[in-house]
């Protein structure tokens, strides 16, 4: 079987020298906010486009801080899209905000900008964009809406660490962007892990108190309410090694990408579309067809992985009921949640792997176009 994602393999390329960094940790037992916490905060935000990197311990984290130092809170408004990754959305509520939808684009699957300025009303605070599968959103138009409006703008940026927009790295469009750290990531860590990237000097500073229970820096003194999530020695340990390989890392997916690209054409699937001002990196190759799940379980039977990211509509979970969503109000995402499925990209695959992979997308893609 072709797995979906392989993180040993990328993992044993590395352990040597992954072992001789966490070993280290341990010789000197400074687990908490220590030399590779504070390297690696550095790094990350300068490969980011940004002056600032707060190190916390998840990507959910990330955005529930982000949201936090922006000054959201209780009976604000947050405007971003059903069609995500649940943390986007739990943050929001977290925070005790209210999560309002707009609809997705059908091409890129990111939200649609010409829906944000309708959803603004008096208790809007931010716009969440998110930069799903690895591309990231128009950012020229949300910012102007949202510099128009007063709000603030939170990128979850959590599948596009590498990604750039007209050249510009993820850090320099928006007020804060969020980034995962979790294994299966371009860039993963040894377990749960996360950044926030910022140039907001205060944004910065207000997110590094939070993130340890709102302790003015060096004192037993606390000017807010905070949390407890700060990025570990250890995992920061394990992101200074990775990140000199982030781009060969990016630029490998982004060839197996164009690979299936020109193999897949007139299969009748429709295939993932990058913007041309895009730097898109594949976090997943995400295709529509018609008959998804027939496709899933043709694949499997081929020895392909493949998986739904996502089955089911945020606005329309049970959990999410209390909004007052109804089947309908976001047809794109409904449509596209039938329709969608990621096969393997990940940088390690071999070319046999990925012609395999292509072979079989087309063969299944002709036994289903008959039927």
């Amino acid at each position: 079987m072709i797995p979906l994602a392989n993180p040993k393999v990328q993992v044993d390329t590395q352990k040597d020298e992954l072992l001789s960094e966490i070993s280290k940790v341990f010789d000197k037992c400074q687990f908490i906010i220590g030399e590779n916490v504070k390297e690696v905060e550095k790094s990350y935000a300068s490969k980011c486009g940004a002056a600032y990197g707060i190190g916390v311990n998840s990507g959910t984290d990330a955005l529930v801080l982000a949201l936090a130092a922006c000054g959201v809170g209780k009976d604000d408004e947050v405007i971003t899209v059903p069609y995500t990754f649940v943390a986007t959305t739990e943050a929001i509520l977290i925070r005790g905000a209210k999560p309002v939808f707009a609809d997705i684009e059908p091409d890129t699957f990111n939200i649609d900008v010409s829906q944000i300025e309708s959803k603004i009303t008096s208790k809007t605070k931010a716009i969440l964009p998110v930069f799903l599968y690895g591309q990231t959103c128009d950012m020229e138009t949300i910012n102007a809406i949202a510099s128009k409006h007063g709000l603030k703008v939170i990128a979850d940026a959590a599948q596009a660490l590498g990604a750039k927009r007209n050249g510009k790295p993820i850090g320099m469009l928006a007020d804060a962007a969020c980034i995962s750290f979790f294994p299966t990531k371009n860039l993963g860590a040894c377990g749960d892990a996360g950044m926030i990237v910022t140039n907001d000097e205060k944004l910065a500073e207000t997110a590094r108190s939070l993130r340890f229970h709102g302790m003015v820096p060096g004192t037993y003194y606390y000017d807010r309410i905070g949390y407890n999530s700060r990025l570990d020695e250890l995992q920061a340990a394990v992101l200074k090694v990775k990140l000199p390989m982030l781009d060969t890392w990016n630029g490998r997916r982004r060839a197996n990408a164009e690979y299936y690209l020109n193999e897949l054409g007139g299969t009748g699937l429709i295939l993932p579309f990058a913007k041309p001002e895009n730097y898109h990196i594949y976090h997943q190759f995400t295709l529509r067809c018609r008959h998804r799940d027939e496709m899933k379980a043709m694949l499997s039977e081929r020895g392909v992985g493949s998986a739904v990211y996502y089955p089911f509509p945020l606005h329309l979970q049970s959990c999410y009921g209390f909004l007052g969503y109804k089947k309908g109000d976001m047809p794109v995402a409904e449509q596209v949640c039938g329709e969608v499925l990621s096969v393997p990209v990940f940088p390690e695959l071999s070319q046999e792997d990925r012609a395999t992979v292509a072979g079989a997308l087309k063969e299944c893609a002709e036994i289903l176009d008959r039927q």
